[in-house]
């Protein structure tokens, strides 16, 4: 074989292995948006401060939690639905859930507000027993 018949070959091969790592890829981080959660949050924990405080949220278990300006709880999962990258944050003056990476944009409900992001937030719901915040699918 020619060593441009080489490269050539390898080239092609290159761009597969690559295509198929990009797809591969795309679907690990769609999985690490957990499907399934159940866990509490005690709000007299200093580490939930900010859950305090309308405007505030903490990240637990790949789920962010705000406590939002309609003096509720919401939750959603921390990995963003564009590019599956862990950034979603609580927005209290939009009162929306953003990407600080890539300008993704949720309503409260996990629906988009921007075409940045293919797909909905997933949510999940919140229950308050005492200064106990219950966060569940």
């Amino acid at each position: 074989m020619e060593r441009r018949d080489f490269l050539s070959t390898l080239g092609v091969g290159a761009a597969a292995v690559l295509t198929l790592g990009c797809f591969n890829s795309c679907s690990k981080e769609d999985s690490e948006a957990p499907t399934e959660v159940d866990f509490t949050i005690n709000l007299d924990d200093a580490a939930n401060a900010a859950l305090k405080n309308t405007g505030g949220f903490v990240v637990r278990n790949s789920v962010v939690v705000a406590r939002t300006i309609d003096d509720t709880y919401a939750a959603a999962t921390v990995v963003c639905a564009h590019e599956g990258q862990r950034r979603i944050i609580y927005n209290d003056i939009a009162n929306e859930w953003n990407c600080d990476v890539h300008g993704a944009r949720f309503n409260i409900d996990g629906s988009r507000v921007n075409n940045v992001a293919s797909r909905n937030l997933r949510v999940y719901n919140t229950s308050l027993d005492g200064n106990i915040l219950r966060i569940f699918s």
